[in-house]
């Protein structure tokens, strides 16, 4: 009981000496609200991409001359390479190559597959509309209907009825964004308790080293937490998968709790704190912007901690995963948050030697 009620009371110490400082209180605040507001103003709805690109023989001038007039914009390409990387890139969403002699094969009887190329997230009722502007592009060269097919090649996973609005694809990365401002709380915390001696005094009390840990640790999961479950209540996300959702937030939690026993070991003052837990924070948020941004980075963003973070709750939110299908990248971020808290702890206790 004695060891309960020690930590209790070095946890309400931590929190009491958390919100004066001013700064930190503030940002807090602030960045919980620029968040929430950043997700409110991002669109509801998904909004594609109307530009379809082109490899083949000049446009039609009929063509040429109502481009843009239903939608559909055409952006030439010099080889279907470019025009692939395009797709692939999501600089467009779709494109179609001609052969040159296409209406020389047309007019012979011959019949034609023409290849449209879309990207894996476009609907399938964008591919049905991509589709008839080809037909319309070769009735406009032709005058009249000849045979030829259309045939759809998609690039990437077949995203067709999972697209997904901008804010809702943003919302993981914003979760482990206010996961880091907690963190740079904590270790902001804990620097300037090094510098004033408090922790080398209260090791002098009853108060062990073990306990002093298990009391910061405590004090930096409940403050991540509670920020990044607020977050998702607050936009709906805790409506999919709660129980799932709340584990991957404790498990991120304890990981960046670890971050900052990490942070506080290498810090002599707040500013350096802030110094250091930016580049944290910017290494931890690529995983999310390969998120909102597909295609943006390759597969080696899996070394880092985030991914099994912010992967899995885009999965869960957006996707409807379930415990079997993340439950894999759970266990993962369990253990980087173990060996990283381990690590912190250790290098830190080198502070108080």
């Amino acid at each position: 009981m004695n060891l309960i009620r020690r930590v209790a009371t070095l946890i309400f110490k931590d929190v009491r000496l958390y919100y004066l400082n001013r700064f930190f209180a503030l940002i807090t605040v602030l960045s919980f609200l620029l968040f929430l507001g950043v997700y409110f103003l991002l669109p509801r709805e998904l909004e594609d991409s109307t530009q379809l690109g082109y490899v083949g023989p000049e446009l039609p001038a009929l063509i040429r001359e109502s481009a843009g007039e239903d939608g559909v914009f055409f952006a030439r390409y010099d080889n279907a390479d470019g025009m692939l990387a395009a797709i692939v890139a999501g600089e467009i969403a779709a494109g179609v190559e001609m052969p040159d002699d296409l209406l020389d094969r047309l007019q012979s009887g011959d019949k034609l597959a023409i290849d449209l190329y879309t990207s894996g997230s476009l609907p399938q009722e964008f591919r049905q509309v991509y589709a008839l502007v080809v037909e319309e592009l070769v009735f406009a060269w032709t005058g009249e209907t000849l045979a030829f097919q259309v045939e759809d090649q998609i690039l990437g996973p077949d995203m067709a009825g999972q697209q997904i609005a901008a804010r809702d694809r943003m919302l993981p990365m914003l979760s482990v964004l206010i996961l880091m401002v907690e963190t740079l709380g904590l270790a902001s915390l804990i620097t300037t308790e090094l510098t004033w001696g408090t922790l080398r005094a209260l090791l002098v009390t009853r108060v062990g080293i073990g306990t002093l840990f298990v009391s910061k640790g405590i004090t930096g999961v409940t403050l991540a937490f509670l920020q990044a479950a607020l977050l998702l209540a607050v936009t709906g996300g805790l409506a999919t998968q709660p129980a799932l959702l709340i584990c991957f937030l404790l498990a991120g939690a304890l990981l960046v709790t670890g971050i900052a026993f990490l942070l506080s070991a290498v810090s002599k003052d707040m500013l350096t704190v802030t110094g250091w837990g930016s580049l944290a924070l910017i290494l931890l948020s690529i995983p999310g912007l390969a998120v909102v941004l597909p295609g943006l980075t390759t597969g080696w963003i899996r070394i880092l901690p985030s991914y099994y973070l912010v992967d899995p709750m885009h999965r869960v939110l957006n996707l409807g995963a379930s415990w079997p299908e993340v439950g894999g990248q759970l266990l993962i971020l369990v253990v980087y948050a173990a060996v990283i808290v381990a690590a912190g702890v250790l290098t830190l206790r080198r502070r108080f030697a």
